[in-house]
């Protein structure tokens, strides 16, 4: 078949066609990252804790002013007045014993504000008229309960999740594409032999066989690539094993045999290139498969470890917070979710165009 016709078709489906577009934006936003966003993943603000979303800049008056009160108190003193002019914190401390400048460099450690300078001093440094610039951050995801920006960690992680859904799904690609060619052309008693080999590792638990992994290896990102690429080879070689099957019957195989060429010339050259199509759906149906997998194992604490972070760690850290902070559980899942149902439909609807419905 050729390829023509089938991508003219995907390019005119509109569904084909937003899911693509999903697909480009999310990967370009998660390779972009803190470029986009202003923030390291895991730089902290610890006066701005588990802000909501929102595009208002931060820190607000009622943040600002509890963070200068808490600097105030480890300066010893008591902050008489705050106001914020054109972008300018003016700041009166006052303090009976006095006030020690050095302690203003509690001021900029806060991140909120920048350098400060002293514009007048009364009574022996007993009150001190402070100005710095205030920094205005904007957090349109709100941040977590390490005071993290959400949309820095969640595009990052979306690396990650995207990073493992690929990489498991190349590996169980090659995998399942080479065993179940060769069981499918085969056939009689390898091809038995080699399907209940199949069958017996469909029938092992699958978390089980992940905690086993845990228990043996240290959990991270090589294990979690492991044991999902471990099983998802498994659908791949039943597809491409009854394409060969199908195959081997066809009469241009024949004449292949008659001509002489050997078992590897005819998987190579006819087999499994007249099976691309099927293997091109499965493998996309397999990555949002691989992906969900992944967040599952990552929500049970069995996937990726800190100071790595995936979708599904920071589902997890979310519904740890729903009560008290439930944006931290919306905007993972809202990545998650945007990806898993555009490759989903990506995958349908390239089945459509390559006519494998019928």
């Amino acid at each position: 078949m050729s390829a023509e016709r089938p991508l003219r078709r995907l390019l005119k489906d509109p569904g084909a066609l937003a899911s693509l577009a999903v697909l480009a934006l999310v990967a370009l936003a998660c390779l972009a990252g803190p470029l986009l966003t202003g923030h390291a993943p895991e730089r902290s603000y610890p006066d701005l804790r588990q802000l909501p979303a929102g595009f208002a800049a931060e820190p607000g008056p009622e943040r600002l002013r509890a963070a200068l009160d808490r600097i105030a108190f480890r300066m010893r003193a008591r902050v008489e007045e705050a106001v914020v002019t054109e972008g300018t914190l003016r700041l009166v401390l006052a303090a009976e014993g006095g006030i020690d400048r050095r302690s203003l460099v509690y001021l900029p450690r806060s991140d909120l504000v920048g350098e400060p300078r002293v514009v007048e001093a009364a009574a022996g440094d007993r009150r001190l008229v402070v100005e710095a610039p205030v920094r205005r951050l904007h957090f349109l995801l709100g941040t977590d309960v390490h005071g993290r920006d959400l949309l820095t960690r969640s595009l990052v992680a979306g690396r990650v999740s995207l990073l493992i859904g690929l990489t498991a799904t190349l590996a169980a690609l090659v995998v399942g594409v080479l065993y179940g060619a060769v069981s499918g052309y085969a056939g009689g008693l390898v091809d038995a032999l080699m399907m209940r080999i199949v069958d017996i590792l469909y029938a092992l638990p699958f978390v089980f066989f992940v905690i086993v992994l845990v228990v043996l290896f240290r959990p991270g990102l090589a294990l979690i690539l492991v044991a999902i690429a471990a099983v998802e080879w498994l659908d791949m070689a039943r597809i491409v094993r009854g394409q060969a099957l199908a195959l081997s019957a066809r009469d241009f195989v024949r004449a292949a045999r008659a001509l002489g060429l050997g078992p590897r010339a005819i998987l190579t050259r006819h087999i499994v290139p007249n099976a691309l199509a099927p293997i091109a759906v499965a493998a996309t149906l397999i990555v949002p498969r691989v992906i969900l997998t992944e967040s599952f194992l990552s929500f049970l604490g069995l996937g990726v470890q800190e100071p790595e972070t995936s979708w599904g760690v920071l589902v997890a850290e979310g519904a740890r917070a729903i009560e008290s902070a439930p944006h931290m559980l919306a905007a993972p899942a809202a990545f998650l979710v945007a990806t898993l149902v555009a490759l989903n439909t990506l995958g349908d609807r390239l089945a459509d165009a390559l006519d494998l419905r019928r």
